[in-house]
């Protein structure tokens, strides 16, 4: 992808996702992660139903009239982006990719916390962690993020989300708002997410195409496996293949739903053909 093209694709998703977060999501998203506690803002004279419990007894003595302290919530927090960049996400039979779809979502995200000052950070995972953009505050650092998500290549086609755990773990030493975006056509992360669920509030946005759920019958076709890049012909007449297809994927969807619900941690299921405006907006007033 050339510069003018990428920078026309970024301008794009910018319009779309800002304007989606200034309008919906910036009041929801504000609400539905509190900042850390109250601060002390300033005293001032009190006013008719303000709570006596809030009574500055040392400064009303010393000026006669009763006055209060006013709190402040100690609103900046720290949001991390972790993206599956695997090469099952290279994939879609209706309109977009996954990733387009983890793009719109993961931008919109991070415009929501942009209007609430608080920072963005990015990690982009496949069997490996190939990118890490510190958490920082601001537009362009935002754009920045969206460029990497639209342009990476990663080295590795293959997914651990564990080891992604164990990376966000170690780096981020803080309480952050987590968002995992994958398709989570993987295993064996349960441990790793009881911890970092102990350690942040881990939310998992699972993107998926409705032809991972059940292959249709077409007869035999070539299937190519895009993380190991594996090429083999399928009978999908036989009953048979298609139940093991489909069993397949109920057991990796149940795993995912079940190990992020354990661990405490919010779950998400977004199909590329659905809305995913929709979707985000119920999961945030559900928890707000």
């Amino acid at each position: 992808m050339d510069t003018k093209e990428l920078l026309k694709k970024v301008r794009k998703i910018e319009i779309k996702t800002r304007r989606l977060s200034d309008h919906i999501f910036g009041g929801e998203y504000h609400s539905t992660f509190k900042g850390r506690g109250m601060t002390f803002s300033e005293v001032r004279q009190y006013q008719f139903g303000d709570d006596v419990r809030s009574i500055d007894w040392n400064v009303t003595a010393r000026y006669n009239e009763p006055h209060v302290k006013v709190f402040e919530e100690e609103r900046e927090l720290t949001m991390m982006l972790m993206v599956d960049v695997s090469g099952s996400e290279l994939f879609g039979t209706v309109n977009q990719f996954k990733n387009e779809i983890v793009t719109e979502i993961s931008a919109t995200l991070a415009f929501s916390a942009l209007q609430n000052n608080d920072k963005v950070g990015l990690i982009l995972f496949s069997d490996q962690v190939e990118l890490f953009i510190p958490p920082k505050k601001g537009k362009t650092h935002v754009l920045r993020i969206i460029r990497e998500l639209l342009e990476f290549k990663p080295n590795s086609n293959k997914t651990d989300i564990a080891e992604a755990l164990k990376y966000l773990t170690n780096v981020m030493k803080k309480k952050a708002i987590v968002f995992v975006l994958s398709d989570f056509i993987a295993s064996d992360y349960e441990r790793t997410l009881k911890i970092t669920g102990n350690k942040h509030d881990v939310t998992g946005i699972r993107v998926y195409d409705e032809r991972e759920e059940a292959i249709p019958n077409l007869g035999v076709v070539q299937m190519m496996d895009a993380e190991t890049g594996g090429i083999r012909l399928v009978n999908t007449q036989s009953k048979k293949v298609r139940n093991a297809y489909s069993n397949f994927h109920r057991e990796r969807m149940a795993y995912f739903k079940d190990t992020f619900t354990k661990s405490g941690c919010g779950v998400l299921d977004c199909r590329v053909d659905e809305s995913y405006v929709k979707k985000l907006l119920g999961y945030f007033k559900r928890r707000g």
